[in-house]
C-alpha cells in the first residue's frame, strides 16, 4: 500500500512511501517546461511548469507516482482498491484519465487555489494507458506550501476533502480515516495519569506509555493513525539536514518490511522507495529498500527549458561508510 505526508519547518516538504511487492524500474524523472504533455481527451500542454518526481516512463510518457512542480505544488497517487470508481466521458467536463491526473494538475497549477479551480470541472475517466497497463485504482493528495487536500473519485461522485493532517494512506475513504482519529484522542506524548481507578496504585514502568493503544500493524487504517500521530508531534530544527532526516523518520514509522505482508508465492510487499521533496527549492530526495543513504536530485541543475525528459535510475544496494 502507501503512505504520503507533508511536513513544514523553515521550508515545506512533501513525499511518500511507495509500498508494493514489485518494482516497475521507476526513475526520478524531470519534465522540462517545453516537453509536450499529451492527454487523451483534454488539451495538450506544449508549455507548462517543470516537474520532478518518481515515474515509470513508457512510450516517452511519465506515469508519475508522485511529483512536485517548480512553483511548489506537490501531488501523489496512492492505491485505493474497491473504492476508486472512474467515470465515462461527459460532455462539458475536463475528461482526464487517472494516469494523466498528476501532470495535468502540476503542469498548469501553481498552488492549491488554482488546483481547486481545475477540480471543479474534472471528470476522471475510465481509460487504460494501454492493454498491458490498465488503470490503477487511486486517490490523491495535493499539497502546496500551506495546505493539502485529498481527491477521491468514488461511486457517488468526485470527493474533495480538506486534509488538515497532511497525511494519506489507502482504504477506507478519507472521511472515515479522519473520523477514526476520534478513537485515539487519548494518545499523548506525555506521561499518562492513572485514570483506571483511584483505588489502585498503578505505576509507570516505561517511557512512551502515553501512546499506549496506538496501532502498530501494517494496515492502511493503522498506518494513517500512526503516521498522523508521529507527524503531528514531530520536532526538528529548521536546517535542511534536520528537516529531511525527520521527514524520513516519520515515513519510517509506517514503512513495510520484507516478510511481514505476504502477497502469495514468494512475493512480499515492501517499501520500495521513500521520497521527500523540498517544495521551496525543487529538491527531490529518496531512499530505497536496499539503500538507506539519502540521494538528492536538484531540478534546477538541469535545463528546465529543454524539450527532452531527464531520467535518473535509482541507486540500489546499501551504501556503507567505512569509518576505520
Amino acid at each position: 500500500m502507501c503512505t504520503a505526508i507533508t511536513y513544514n519547518t523553515k521550508d515545506h516538504y512533501f513525499g511518500r512511501n511507495f509500498d508494493l511487492e514489485y518494482s516497475y524500474n521507476e526513475t526520478v524523472t524531470i519534465v522540462p517546461r517545453n516537453y509536450p504533455l499529451k492527454f487523451r481527451q483534454v488539451k495538450n500542454l506544449d508549455k507548462h511548469y517543470a516537474l520532478i518526481g518518481m515515474a515509470y516512463v513508457t512510450d516517452n510518457y511519465p506515469l508519475y507516482y508522485d511529483a512536485i512542480n517548480e512553483k511548489g505544488l506537490g501531488m501523489a497517487g496512492l492505491n485505493f482498491p474497491l473504492n476508486a470508481d472512474y467515470k465515462e466521458e461527459k460532455d462539458g467536463k475536463d475528461n482526464v484519465a487517472s494516469f494523466e491526473f498528476i501532470p495535468w494538475i502540476l503542469g498548469q497549477c501553481a498552488n492549491l487555489t488554482e488546483a481547486k479551480q481545475l477540480l471543479n470541472n474534472l471528470n476522471i475517466v475510465n481509460l487504460n494507458f494501454s492493454k498491458e497497463l490498465p488503470a490503477s485504482p487511486l486517490h490523491w493528495i495535493i499539497a502546496d506550501k500551506e495546505k493539502s487536500i485529498t481527491v477521491e473519485c468514488v461511486k457517488e461522485d468526485l470527493k474533495i476533502y480538506d486534509n488538515p493532517v497532511g497525511v494519506l494512506t489507502n482504504n477506507p475513504t478519507f472521511d472515515i480515516q479522519m473520523f477514526n482519529l476520534n478513537n485515539y484522542m487519548n494518545l499523548s506524548i506525555e506521561k499518562p495519569d492513572n485514570n483506571f481507578s483511584s483505588k489502585l496504585n498503578l505505576e509507570l514502568y516505561s517511557r512512551g506509555m502515553g501512546a499506549l493503544g496506538m496501532p502498530g500493524d501494517l494496515s492502511s487504517a493503522s498506518r494513517f493513525v500512526k503516521a498522523t500521530f508521529t507527524k503531528m508531534n514531530s520536532l526538528s530544527d529548521d536546517s535542511e539536514s534536520a528537516s529531511i532526516s525527520q521527514f524520513f523518520h516519520i515515513l519510517g514509522s509506517a514503512a513495510q518490511q520484507r516478510g511481514l505482508v505476504h502477497m502469495g508465492e514468494d512475493k512480499y510487499e515492501i517499501t520500495i522507495y521513500s521520497s521527500c521533496c523540498n517544495l521551496d527549492k525543487g529538491l527531490y530526495y529518496y531512499t530505497t529498500y536496499e539503500n538507506s543513504q539519502i540521494t538528492k536530485i536538484d531540478m534546477y541543475k538541469e535545463n528546465l527549458d529543454g524539450t527532452d525528459l531527464i531520467n535518473y535510475k535509482l541507486i540500489q544496494g546499501q551504501k556503507i561508510f567505512n569509518q576505520n
